[in-house]
């Protein structure tokens, strides 16, 4: 990070010293596990659910760190706040304010944010050094620890964020006010929380309304409710999509054998033709708003498909394709689902089942979509149904009353029988696949987060690797 001052740190949190010496400087690292700790960090003493962070702080400071964030004193170096997590947003601000040659990136919608992230961060680094969350650290904690990670040198910044609440963006742009916002798209995740897809997109746009006028709103032109969102910004928009008046578009749009998307970017300043390494055609939209951040700040489109290119997967469980030794295909997608991404995923699988005589069996293993409110049933019933009009060989249904439903609404759309079933947990769905699937068969496994069906994937892959 940016060197700061004990002292600079405690006035940029409105905190207090103690046992502390002002001069001294946080040169490393600020982070929430005292296990990260290094020489010269700081360590945040948050009240979690199981653990207080205040009970570590004498082993951070024994670990290297200069000082600790706490509300209280703990016989160690320490600047005094309130509200820890509070602090350590506006202690990022002030880090953040200390970098103004840093373009910084935000990007907020209902699916795709992380994998879009990954885009931009990988195409960004080509043109220059790019500070980016891992995984999915877009909240009052994972975010401005992210900022914070910002050095002189820094020449972008790309923050995803997430928003359970309205107000939640508004709270994050305010700890790193974008140069560029990017909202992908409004659908059905967390619609429980929201009430409808409005209410979603009401709390979406506060992306664009943070931008200033010297700002870019890049703006899904294939989805209404964000295109809408032109008339909350005072900054210039800029559309992606396959919309004809997108001005960041793919044309040509094609998969190859395997299910990778081939298409022409084509933008004011020129077109390239744009081969992906990620498996599904949901990740043309990712790429184009890839695209559309990185023309804008500057980089040449032949620069900008040859980066997409080359891009890959940075986080797990996202579409995470391994071949076993055996031929076995295991499709490990089971970061977190809703409707729109499952919808994503089966047509991406049923892609890559090939065709004629040599197409391959596929397997869904699919659990619940979470936090979809009244909707939840008919929703998991369109994606049972949609398994069965993509061809797909097997769904296995995993889970309670929401796979049931699923269940249900494949053998409702079509005379499966026996190429649709439900199963209680992960195990017995292991069980299953065990006893079942066979050399060249490819297996998709897709659920919400919580629902843990990454063990599937990682049991198909342990069972290749024995063997």
């Amino acid at each position: 990070m940016i060197a700061l001052s004990l002292a600079e740190a405690a006035k940029a949190v409105d905190g207090t010293l103690d046992a502390a010496d002002p001069d001294a400087l946080i040169t490393g690292a600020v982070v929430t596990d005292n296990r990260k700790i290094e020489p010269g960090g700081l360590f945040v003493c948050v009240l979690g659910e199981r653990v207080d962070g205040h009970d570590f702080a004498a082993k951070a400071v024994a670990d290297g760190a200069v000082a600790v964030l706490a509300t209280r004193p703990v016989g160690v170096p320490a600047i005094l706040v309130d509200d820890v997590v509070v602090a350590l947003g506006r202690l990022a601000r002030a880090v953040v304010a200390r970098a103004p040659q840093a373009a910084l990136v935000g990007l907020t919608g209902s699916s795709g944010k992380t994998s879009t992230k990954d885009l931009i961060a990988q195409v960004l680094s080509v043109a220059g050094e790019t500070v980016y969350a891992t995984g999915n650290a877009n909240n009052e904690i994972g975010h401005p620890l992210t900022a914070l990670r910002i050095t002189p040198t820094t020449r972008h910044l790309v923050m995803e964020m997430g928003a359970r609440h309205k107000g939640d963006i508004e709270y994050l742009t305010g700890i790193t006010p974008p140069t560029v916002g990017l909202v992908l798209n409004i659908g059905t995740a967390h619609v429980g929380e929201f009430g409808s897809k409005e209410g979603i997109a009401e709390a979406k746009g506060e992306m664009v309304e943070a931008l200033s006028a010297d700002g870019v709103a890049v703006l899904n032109a294939d989805d209404p409710l964000v295109r809408a969102m032109s008339s909350r910004t005072k900054a210039r928009v800029v559309l992606f999509g396959e919309s004809s008046d997108a001005h960041i578009r793919a044309t040509d749009v094609r998969l190859d054998a395997t299910g990778r998307p081939q298409f022409t970017l084509s933008t004011p300043a020129g077109s390239a033709p744009v081969q992906l390494r990620l498996y599904g055609e949901h990740h043309v939209s990712n790429a184009l708003a890839a695209a559309a951040v990185a023309v804008e700040l500057g980089m040449p489109v032949d620069r900008v498909a040859e980066a997409l290119g080359e891009a890959g997967a940075l986080s797990r469980w996202r579409m995470e394709v391994v071949d076993r030794a055996d031929g076995l295909t295991v499709v490990n997608d089971a970061y977190n689902a809703n409707p729109e991404s499952m919808r994503a995923a089966l047509r991406a699988l049923a892609t890559m089942a090939g065709k004629g005589p040599e197409r391959r069996r596929t397997w869904a293993v699919l659990g619940e979509m979470r936090e979809l409110g009244e909707d939840s049933f008919d929703e998991h019933d369109a994606i049972g149904r949609l398994a069965v009009r993509l061809d797909i060989t097997k769904l296995v249904a995993v889970g309670g009353r929401e796979a049931a439903r699923m269940e249900l609404g494949a053998r409702n759309e079509g005379s499966w029988g026996e190429e649709s079933v439900l199963v209680s947990d992960a195990d017995a769905a292991i069980e299953l696949l065990r006893s079942q699937v066979r050399p060249g068969d490819v297996v998709l496994v897709k659920a919400s987060r919580s629902v843990g069906l990454e063990k599937v994937a990682e049991a198909l892959l342990a069972d290749g690797a024995a063997k």
